[in-house]
């Protein structure tokens, strides 16, 4: 069971990394595109009507998603409490239907995929997928739990090597407005 939640936390990590470029991009790059640029693929997804929630980036609210999951993971990690994993399966149920929704939204009525966007939709969908996995093997307090001790720096480590590593990413990627 603890693999379950390792591998958790370890998704989430993954889709935090693909909102953070994102984000990044939406922040960095994005206001350096002159507003009559032809946009191939991804950059067409990213720049969409349906991108934002109001002035706000989707990118930037799934960034919070899985800041949000790698918490609750490392929280539900240690404690094995039974409130995080009841709050866990709506919440990563709700980020399994949106991301239905992104994903048609990009293949029905945008016509382009964004790379980053798919990566976050998969890392949703396993985080959802693992979340009834638990459940229905009864649910993780099945398991003991790990030391707070372990967890924490390891998750904390492992987090802020990749977030610089996505912003690395920014700089090898092909990104229209001379960002790159």
């Amino acid at each position: 069971m603890n693999r379950l939640i390792i591998g958790f936390i370890a998704i989430a990590i993954l889709g935090w990394v693909a909102s953070a470029i994102l984000t990044a991009v939406h922040f960095w790059v994005i206001p350096l595109i002159p507003a009559d640029a032809n946009l191939p693929g991804s950059m067409q997804v990213i720049t969409s009507e349906w991108a934002y929630i109001g002035p706000i980036p989707l990118a930037t609210i799934g960034a919070v998603y899985y800041i949000a999951m790698i918490a609750l993971g490392a929280l539900w990690l240690s404690t094995k409490n039974e409130t995080v994993e009841k709050l866990l399966l709506p919440i990563t149920g709700m980020g399994f239907l949106a991301s239905i929704g992104f994903v048609y939204l990009q293949l029905g009525v945008i016509g382009a995929v964004c790379p980053f966007c798919m990566m976050s939709a998969t890392a949703t969908t396993i985080l959802f997928g693992i979340e009834l996995a638990v459940k229905f093997r009864g649910g993780a307090s099945s398991a003991p739990s790990m030391e707070s001790s372990k967890v924490w720096p390891a998750v904390f480590a492992t987090t802020m090597l990749l977030t610089i590593f996505a912003m690395w990413i920014l700089t090898v990627l092909p990104l229209p407005g001379g960002a790159a």
